[in-house]
């Protein structure tokens, strides 16, 4: 059994983890600026050799986007989520035994042609965090094995600085398609306090490859309030995430033209957003 990491091993994987994230970002000068930190101080952070108070680990995690307890994952698994090379990710959540049960029930014997359904979409959905704004996301469905699994990810710009990224959600999953419906189940992996569940319909329209369906989430906190909103899935491409497809990640007007007009007709003119009273 995985003993509990101790203080060193918490130091380490900081230490480690906030190297990878600074080395993506370029200058530490200007990392340390902008999070009002001495930069002597914040290289004892880099070297490992002093652990940063919890005032400044939430000030770290909020400029990365990041939760706090993310900063201190293993660092194997934090590069895994960071590198968006989920598969590492996925194999955890496969082996965790509430999950095999869960698939050992609802797994179906039927054969369908998983290849219908892996690739790459964009996600179309009325925000639950910035109101009247429509989320766009990067979404992938592939084949592990005998199941299909997907994840995507989630960008919400800054309203002072709308270049710059406030908040990053990354979810894991798993995808099930019965009877000409696609049943989605997933895991926020970033916070670790959501679950999200959705029901598609296949439809094919003009050539363009659309899922239109229903999601809803359940957070274990009410910082963020549970929800119930229509969602819209449009095929891009074959493969895994790119850069590209990561990029278009943010939140639109509702009536931006980069949405396609079948998407901004199911979602329809006015948020429809579910939330308790």
């Amino acid at each position: 059994m995985t003993g509990i990491p101790g203080t060193d091993d918490k130091m380490t994987n900081f230490a480690a983890n906030l190297r990878l994230l600074c080395d993506r970002q370029g200058s530490i000068s200007l990392i340390c600026r902008k999070l009002g930190i001495n930069r002597q101080q914040f290289n004892k952070y880099l070297s490992g050799r002093h652990m940063p108070s919890s005032g400044n680990i939430r000030i770290v995690a909020n400029y990365f986007g990041l939760g706090p307890e993310v900063l201190f994952a293993e660092h194997e698994h934090f590069r895994a989520l960071v590198d968006g090379n989920f598969f590492d990710v996925l194999d955890h959540l496969r082996r965790a035994p509430q999950v095999v049960r869960f698939l050992d029930t609802v797994a179906v014997s039927t054969k369908i042609d998983m290849g219908e359904y892996v690739g790459c979409y964009d996600r179309y959905q009325y925000s639950s965090i910035y109101s009247r704004k429509i989320l766009r996301s990067a979404f992938c469905i592939f084949q592990n094995g005998d199941f299909l699994n997907h994840y995507y990810i989630e960008r919400f710009p800054s309203y002072d600085n709308p270049a710059r990224t406030e908040y990053i959600f990354k979810y894991h999953g798993f995808t099930f398609p019965v009877e000409d419906r696609v049943f989605t189940i997933d895991f926020e992996t970033v916070q670790r306090n959501e679950f999200t569940f959705g029901i598609f319909s296949n439809v094919q329209r003009s050539s363009k490859r659309f899922m239109f369906g229903i999601v809803s989430g359940v957070a274990a906190t009410m910082f963020r309030q549970p929800f119930s909103t229509r969602a819209v899935l449009h095929y891009r491409k074959a493969g895994l995430l790119s850069r590209a497809e990561l990029q278009s990640t943010t939140t639109l007007d509702m009536n931006d033209p980069s949405i396609p007009r079948e998407a901004r007709e199911y979602l329809g003119e006015s948020p429809d957003m579910i939330k308790p009273a």
